[in-house]
């Protein structure tokens, strides 16, 4: 799967990794519906760096499809309510 992380390029994230990632996809919903903002910038923070630790970054000058679209470190916590389904940011 391709993922990008908005402001910082994609990287290709094989799918076995999914489900480790989703725990944190599920405590990040958590936080974003309780409105705790230090819960929010943390567990965000630690599944940016779960993308960047287990994926491989595309070149810079590559423009795949993304079959996956996450939010900026920086994002707000109203911008990632916006982008949350019901399942999060990562589906399943």
């Amino acid at each position: 799967m391709i993922v990008r992380i908005m402001g910082e390029g994609q990287v290709t994230l094989d799918d076995v990794h999914v489900s480790e990632l989703n725990v944190l996809d599920d405590e990040l919903m958590e936080a974003v519906q309780s409105g705790d903002e230090e819960a929010f910038h943390r567990t965000l923070g630690a599944l940016l760096d779960g993308v960047r630790r287990l994926g491989v970054p595309l070149p810079d000058d590559a423009l795949e499809p993304s079959g996956l679209i996450l939010p900026s470190p920086d994002a707000s916590l109203a911008e990632v309510r916006e982008m949350l389904s019901e399942d999060g940011l990562i589906p399943g």
